[in-house]
């Protein structure tokens, strides 16, 4: 409706196994909580996209649990000097029951889809660690799988669906640290979006870039201009919004960059605004990590780490 706001939340401690929390919430422009689902059925989600239809995609990553993904117990704790002097506690056990998958919801909370096998799988089996989602006009379903950054791991790809969940192709080669100028390696592929033209935007978080694709896969452009990319959101003007949860204190090798929010144009490809993280100085991952437009172009930052929802509102 162009100014509810759906939020996927990790039910408090950054994973959901064992919480009774319901995960997906919806608020008003106001921001009132007047929906919430999903309890019991969600391990750490990782994506959230609302349809044409007003159906509403959430990814299960299960990134934040024991025995898959980083391991980093320490993501999405506090960034407050409180929060530091505390080691974080481990992640949760694996549950192989579950995660690695995507569920469409329909408005009202009622599971009408999901994609991926539960408890994760290898060819010609999917998901392992799928991080977000988006739609093409035709209802074709683009996914980014792949969220470990060690060398070695099996999956760093883009895969592409019909609407009914039939897989139609993937591209991505895994991620190879000899091999990062290959036009298809990916690491972390952590985000997704597609323009007016119907080109789809990867965001590939772990080489610091966003490579271009047309919706067979054949790459048309990487740029490096909007830092570390965890999340992307292009508006119906093409304006191009890129959130940085990484760079700085947080990821010293890419430490010459601000964390924030880096908005441009896709008409040139230029950086023209900049939203920063008012916490220079964090260790862990700081600032919006998820990043999403209204109506009305106002902004709203998804902060893992801080735990919070930020909501800005351009300059009259």
């Amino acid at each position: 409706d162009g100014v509810s706001i759906w939020v996927a939340e990790r039910c408090g401690t950054n994973a959901c196994l064992g919480s009774t929390a319901d995960p997906v919430l919806k608020f008003d422009k106001n921001g009132t909580l007047v929906k919430s689902f999903g309890s019991g059925m969600i391990l750490s989600p990782h994506g959230i996209k609302v349809d044409r239809d007003g159906n509403v995609w959430v990814v299960d990553c299960a990134c934040t649990i024991g025995g898959g993904g980083r391991g980093r117990g320490g993501r999405g704790a506090d960034t407050s000097a409180a929060g530091r002097a505390a080691a974080p506690p481990p992640p949760p056990a694996a549950d192989a029951s579950k995660g690695h998958q995507i569920f469409k919801f329909s408005p009202d909370g009622k599971l009408l889809m999901t994609l991926g096998k539960a408890g994760g799988g290898r060819d010609p089996d999917y998901f392992t660690q799928p991080n977000n989602l988006m739609f093409a006009p035709n209802g074709d379903i683009y996914v980014a799988e792949g969220h470990s950054s060690q060398q070695g791991v099996s999956t760093a790809r883009v895969l592409k669906f019909d609407k009914t969940g039939k897989l139609l192709a993937t591209w991505g080669t895994v991620y190879d640290s000899t091999k990062k100028d290959e036009p298809y390696a990916f690491n972390q592929p952590h985000a997704l979006a597609m323009d007016s033209k119907g080109r789809v935007f990867v965001g590939d978080r772990g080489y610091n870039r966003i490579k271009i694709f047309d919706q067979s896969g054949k790459l048309l452009d990487t740029w490096y201009q909007f830092s570390r990319p965890s999340g992307i959101w292009i508006d119906k003007n093409d304006n191009f919004y890129v959130a940085d949860s990484e760079s700085g204190s947080v990821n010293p090798p890419h430490g010459a960059w601000k964390r924030g929010i880096r908005i441009g144009s896709l008409k040139d490809g230029k950086v023209t605004a900049f939203i920063p993280d008012p916490n220079d100085k964090a260790t862990n991952t700081s600032a919006a990590e998820g990043v999403a437009v209204d109506s009305k172009g106002i902004i709203y930052g998804a902060e893992v780490g801080p735990r919070a929802l930020k909501r800005y509102e351009r300059n009259p």
